[in-house]
């Protein structure tokens, strides 16, 4: 995943000269395609609602990357872990190879005038942040969407472990795909192609990982190291017993020495008064005689 991140900040600011390169614009096959259907949502605009989707592009989104990745890393299980990483590599390299290939304006490039929700328009100060991972001409398929669906998809898988994520991961996913519309960045052609690529990507993460087995491929015998490590923690464990039970009769003789001998004390009184009782008996005999 690291590598995939780093390759991603050296070819993305070189995409643009390569894809014009190619030269395969599909903006007009799009907009052909859609028409104005994404200026439907300009009829539900509102400041309120704009602020949320923005809110929700930039830090929901965030969010929904970053919060799996460590709520995985804390089960027993690597395998959700190692399954969402792999996903997150296709998804960026998948995604890379058809930003270079493809060029393609989102409706706020093509018809600005009819989009009065533009993110930039409305939040200026986040077009430094979009700008150092996104360019204009890169908009399918929907990284976005494509991400925040393969994060609802492995929340749906560990809705065991995590069901309070899969409830709210859902409606975020949900969210993130309608404001790249709403705010006028992807067309809904980008945000099909995006749910193609999460179904994609996660399948073939199941795929991947597994395939490779550390006792197989690298020689190392798991279930030897984990025997020996509970023979050693049976060991350490007994000698703890051991201690307990060490110290508790240590304890007990402790107790035992401390507690005072009153036995020679009250033998020499019981033997008087034993004696006393013997010597009366033997002088009432003797009276009766």
């Amino acid at each position: 995943m690291v590598v995939v991140l780093l390759i991603n900040r050296f070819a993305r600011p070189r995409l643009p000269d390569l894809s014009w390169a190619i030269d395969w614009n599909l903006t007009p096959v799009f907009y052909a395609i859609e028409g104005e259907a994404v200026v439907w949502f300009q009829a539900f605009a509102s400041p309120a609602l704009t602020q949320y989707f923005s809110f929700i592009y930039i830090y929901g989104y965030a969010f929904m990357l970053i919060f799996p990745v460590i709520a995985y890393f804390a089960l027993s299980d690597t395998y959700p872990l190692r399954k969402l990483l792999s996903a997150y590599a296709l998804n960026y390299v998948i995604g890379l190879v058809i930003y270079l290939l493809v060029v393609a304006y989102g409706p706020r490039n093509l018809m600005p005038e009819m989009i009065e929700t533009a993110l930039y328009d409305f939040n200026p100060q986040y077009q430094s942040l979009t700008s150092e991972v996104n360019h204009n001409t890169n908009v399918f398929p929907s990284l976005h969407t494509s991400l925040s669906a393969t994060i609802a998809l492995f929340a749906y898988r560990t809705r065991r472990s995590y069901p309070i994520w899969f409830v709210v991961s859902v409606p975020l996913a949900v969210s993130v795909a309608i404001s790249t519309m709403y705010l006028g960045i992807h067309w809904a052609i980008d945000v099909a192609g995006g749910i193609v690529l999460a179904l994609v990507t996660v399948k073939a993460s199941d795929q991947l990982v597994g395939r490779w087995s550390l006792s197989e491929d690298f020689g190392i015998d798991l279930e030897a190291y984990e025997s020996r490590l509970k023979r050693t923690l049976g060991r350490d464990d007994q000698l703890d017993t051991n201690d307990r039970m060490s110290e508790s009769v240590s304890e007990a003789d402790a107790q035992t020495d401390s507690r005072p001998d009153t036995s020679g004390v009250d033998r020499p009184a019981e033997l008087e008064r034993t004696t006393q009782s013997g010597a009366g008996n033997e002088n009432g005999e003797n009276d009766k005689i």
